[in-house]
């Protein structure tokens, strides 16, 4: 009776959700009789249900996390900890290995097998974390057939291409054929970036050869150099992958990509541009566990989290994020809108292009092609019944003036604008052509932000702050005060950081604000007006992240302007 109980429940499981019915779970029962396969299994066989709704049931059911393993791309390292027999012998996959922690993500059919477990800490000399998963055994085999015995570190890939010829043909088919040295190799460094927390890869064709660099905490690194050969069997591979025209060489491509990595799904934004000497192509990493962070988490100061949850209890009105590329603007309004997302709300948004997936959130994006510009999409998303707009980006007259007739009409509205500063923001609404009274009375207030480097915590370099660097930093107090460079160690790659944080001004819009506002008054009148009221300058936020020894001076130099503070 005990052996039928899990059978019983997971097909009760299937039953709550309205994945099965009464009679499909009859006729698998009956199934089971003739064949050792568990309930799961004979489903699937018999076409009821798919790999993923039993792997779900199965993790709602055992109270462990599951995870997809259809896009699934293994990496040299975390295979190498668990060798093929092991795999094979106890439907085990090794996702991601982090030799710092050493710690592995294992996707387990059964993640209660403690003899599997045990032969795997065994093998690597006990000292090892092991994390398991829940994995179907089909998707399992499947993985373990596709990526075991063939090569999968770069250089040996590299050496195998040297070696022998690449066949164009197979690289044009959309199976995975992972038998192609090439396939793998593009995977290879796909893995190799994510693994290195980089945020974007370019892939760059010069005359003789082919540069590699990926862009991590905001600065590029050359990670590898190519002959020129390899290029046009990678581009062809990477145009596959993203659902491009392989034919088109001479016109600009978009393209997307969305594969399970290190044990998680990534999704890549892909662009190709024709250059000198070939297709330049630059992926944009979309890292959905990084993208959407709790909003305690950005990095605000107390009072600056007081100060935004205070903005986002208006009803109605503008809420702006400013600042360049790459500074973190769209993590800061997805954590907002995953703060404010409950089941009372209706949250629609407008991106170029949707970033990250979020749940209950009706997301769209921007399709030139069909002339549906931001401007079109606020239009027709008011018709939508929204509570909460976000509209990607204010570029134009248009875009800005729907987004503030939004907010007049008793919407929330978010959106980003690129200028340096929060007080910045208003000569370029009134530069796009918006009203500086439809300003004063709809704007909440202005998010400003940047992203400055973490100084590598095994190697940073404490010293005393000198005259200039005290004056920098606002220290008027006589005690000496301790501050850190740089160093350098194999932890960090001998660059001195590792990781990055946001450094924010918040301005919120008063009563004193929507007056100078009205009368087009100059920034120095608003900056004033705005210190009395409380509001902490950018430059103010990255010297606090300098004294408590997150970050350098030189670090902060390089994204905030800190002139003023020194004629001053």
């Amino acid at each position: 009776m005990s052996d039928n109980a899990p059978k019983k429940r997971l097909g009760e499981v299937l039953l709550n959700r309205g994945a099965i019915t009464e009679d499909q779970l009859r006729i698998a029962l009956q199934e089971l009789k003739t064949t050792n396969k568990p309930l799961g299994a004979v489903l699937i066989d018999l076409g009821f249900v798919t790999d993923a709704l039993v792997r779900d049931a199965l993790s709602e059911n055992t109270g462990q996390k599951s995870v997809d393993l259809s896009h699934a791309v293994l990496d040299a390292t975390s295979i190498r900890v668990v060798p093929q027999d092991i795999a094979r012998r106890y439907t085990v996959l090794p996702l991601s290995y982090d030799k710092d922690q050493r710690h592995l993500t294992l996707a387990m059919a059964d993640t209660f097998n403690i003899v599997a477990l045990d032969q795997i800490l065994a093998l690597n000399g006990g000292d090892l974390r092991i994390t398991p998963v829940l994995g179907t055994e089909a998707e399992i085999v499947r993985v373990i057939e596709q990526f075991y015995g063939f090569e999968l570190s770069i250089d040996g890939i590299l050496r195998e291409i040297e070696t022998g010829e690449v066949d164009f043909e197979s690289l044009q088919g959309n199976d995975d054929m992972y038998s192609h040295p090439m396939v793998r190799l593009v995977n290879a460094l796909l893995a190799d970036a994510v693994q290195r927390e980089a945020s974007d890869i370019h892939f760059e064709p010069e005359e003789a050869f082919l540069r590699i660099r990926y862009r991590i905490d905001g600065v590029l690194r050359q990670v590898r150099s190519l002959h020129k050969s390899y290029w046009p069997a990678m581009v062809v591979r990477l145009k596959v992958m993203s659902n491009m025209n392989i034919a088109e060489s001479r016109a600009p491509q978009d393209g997307r990509i969305s594969m399970s990595l290190v044990g998680r799904q990534i999704d890549f934004r892909v662009a190709a541009q024709p250059t000198t000497w070939g297709e330049n192509i630059v992926l944009r990493i979309l890292d959905r566990r990084k993208g959407i962070v709790a909003m305690e988490k950005l990095g605000l100061t107390e009072d600056n989290l007081a100060l935004l949850r205070l903005m986002l209890a208006r009803p109605e009105g503008i809420i702006l994020v400013t600042g360049p590329t790459g500074s973190g603007k769209t993590t800061t309004l997805y954590s907002i809108l995953n703060q404010i997302n409950t089941e009372g709300v209706n949250i629609m948004t407008m991106e170029d292009p949707v970033e990250y997936p979020m749940s209950m959130i009706r997301q769209s994006s921007v399709n030139e092609s069909v002339k549906m510009g931001f401007g079109e999409g606020i239009r027709s998303m008011m018709r939508q019944d929204p509570d909460i707009i976000l509209v990607g980006e204010i570029r134009d007259h248009i875009t800005a003036e729907m987004a503030f007739r939004a907010a007049m009409t008793g919407h929330q509205v978010f959106s980003t604008l690129h200028t340096n500063s929060a007080i910045g923001s208003m000569p370029r609404l009134l530069d796009i052509g918006i009203l500086p009274d439809v300003i004063a009375g709809n704007l909440i207030g202005v998010v400003a932000q940047r992203l400055v480097r973490k100084l590598c915590p095994h190697c940073k370099v404490k010293g005393e702050a000198g005259e200039l660097e005290r004056k920098l930093l606002g220290v008027t107090a006589p005690e000496p005060v301790f501050i850190y460079t740089a160093g350098g160690c194999l932890k960090c790659d001998y660059k001195g950081y590792k990781g990055r944080n946001s450094v924010i001004e918040i301005l919120k819009i008063n009563s004193d604000m929507d007056d100078l506002i009205s009368r087009r008054a100059s920034m120095r009148e608003m900056i004033n007006t705005a210190k009395k009221s409380g509001f902490r300058p950018l430059a103010d936020d990255a010297c606090r992240r300098v004294l408590d020894g997150t970050t350098s001076l030189e670090e902060i130099s390089r994204v905030v302007d800190l002139t003023d503070r020194v004629m001053g």
